[in-house]
Parts: structure tokens; C-alpha cells; sequence
């Protein structure tokens, strides 16, 4: 019953051989995310290669440069509520 049989030893040497190499597969599948994650983070940078679409998207960092914007009563369009400046038409609120 707790002999050693030839069956028992091939059993166990699979066994251990598919953990090894379980383990050895989520490694390596964890390095390609890790990968795509990095290239992902590159692309989105300045300088990087990424689409239009990525360079308008906001990042978390941008999130912070958010500027509250007031409407001219004149023209109608937005202008930033610190710094705003003159449309160019007559009678416009703001100097400059």
C-alpha cells in the first residue's frame, strides 16, 4: 500500500511538473501585462506615440488644471473667469 510503484512516481513527477510550469505561465502573463500597461503609460505621454484620441483624453493628472469659465455678455463665449480679456467688440466687460 505505501510502496513505491511506477504508476505513483510518473503520477507525482506530473504533478510537480504541472505546477512548475503553472507557475512558470502566470509569470510570464503577468510580465505581457505588465508590458502593455508600461506601453500604454509611454503612449499617453508627450512625445509618445499615441493616437489623437489619446492625447485629447484627459489624464488623472489633468484633472487637478480644471478652470472655471464665465460668459461674456457681449459675444456670448466662454472665457476663462481669471485673466479674461476683451473680445474686441464694443462695450465688453473685460480689460484687455
Amino acid at each position: 500500500m505505501f510502496g513505491f510503484s511506477l504508476s505513483k512516481l510518473l503520477f507525482t513527477a506530473v504533478a510537480i511538473a504541472l505546477v512548475i510550469y503553472g507557475f512558470r505561465w502566470i509569470g510570464q502573463m503577468q510580465q505581457r501585462n505588465d508590458q502593455r500597461f508600461k506601453q500604454r503609460k509611454t503612449a499617453r505621454k508627450p512625445g509618445g506615440a499615441a493616437t489623437s484620441a489619446q492625447r485629447n483624453a484627459p489624464s488623472a493628472a489633468d484633472a487637478g488644471d480644471v478652470e472655471t469659465m464665465i460668459e461674456c455678455k457681449i459675444c456670448g463665449s466662454y472665457v476663462a473667469a481669471s485673466g479674461a480679456r476683451s473680445c474686441g467688440r464694443d462695450n465688453c466687460p473685460y480689460p484687455g
